[in-house]
């Protein structure tokens, strides 16, 4: 299924010239333009990624820190929407103080109360920035700074395929602190730090911890093969142990 820039517009709502600037940021591109027109369409994978960015737009995300959001490696669409419906139900609690709190003020109440917004705001926090304000956020936003959308889905892609290499190399027998398995984490460890930021043992050993510990970069992981995020996470513990 394929859609022009109008009939895409009718079908999300969104308008022309907004379709337009998200595909000159590289937030949303087209699935193809034609070589011979220049006309762009999109197809279903784009309607999938448009409803991502209007549940953000919705909760207030800058559209820079959706698009970094949306390009981070192991992107999880399903927890995503779960963080998303919490904001939304947090966002609709806070209106509904706040029509309480009109029918307070009016009969002379304070009602101070009724603007704290402090748990959405750290909620939102957590949800957009899990690494915000560490240099190595900082490094990855820098290098990620004006690459098109195409260019960051390669990135994941090439995590993934090194993700995929460690569960080729658990399923045929070697173990997490064999030489086939550490050559993998330097590989690892030196392809975050020249796409990401600077991998050091000390970060390293962290997401080994991470790739465990969070329920979605497990089972991302995972999906390569049962096990594999385990397996990486022992083969980063040995290398930073050495």
């Amino acid at each position: 299924m394929s859609m022009s820039v109008s009939e895409f517009a009718e079908v999300t709502g969104v308008s022309v010239r907004t379709l337009h600037y998200y595909d000159e940021i590289g937030l949303l591109k087209p699935a193809f333009v034609d070589d011979t027109t220049g006309y762009r369409y999109y197809d279903g994978s784009s309607i999938l990624r448009m409803q991502e960015i209007l549940f953000y737009r919705e909760l207030d995300f800058p559209l820079k820190s959706i698009a970094e959001m949306l390009s981070f490696p192991h992107y999880d669409i399903s927890q995503a929407l779960k963080e998303q419906k919490h904001l939304l139900i947090l966002k609709k609690e806070r209106l509904e103080r706040l029509i309480h709190a009109i029918d307070g003020a009016l009969k002379g109440e304070n009602v101070m109360a009724a603007f704290d917004n402090s748990e959405f705001e750290t909620y939102q926090q957590e949800a957009k920035e899990r690494w915000g304000q560490t240099e190595a956020y900082s490094q990855y936003e820098e290098k990620a700074k004006g690459a098109s959308q195409a260019e960051l889905s390669a990135l994941g892609e090439g995590m993934n395929n090194i993700m995929a290499e460690f569960a080729t190399c658990m399923s045929t027998g070697n173990a997490s602190n064999s030489a086939e398995a550490q050559e993998l984490v330097l590989s690892l460890q030196s392809y975050i730090t020249e796409h990401y930021y600077d991998c050091t043992n000390q970060i390293l050993a962290g997401l080994g911890q991470m790739y465990v510990c969070d329920e979605r970069f497990k089972r991302s992981i995972d999906a390569h093969g049962d096990g594999t995020a385990e397996f990486i996470s022992e083969a980063i513990k040995v290398h930073c142990s050495d």
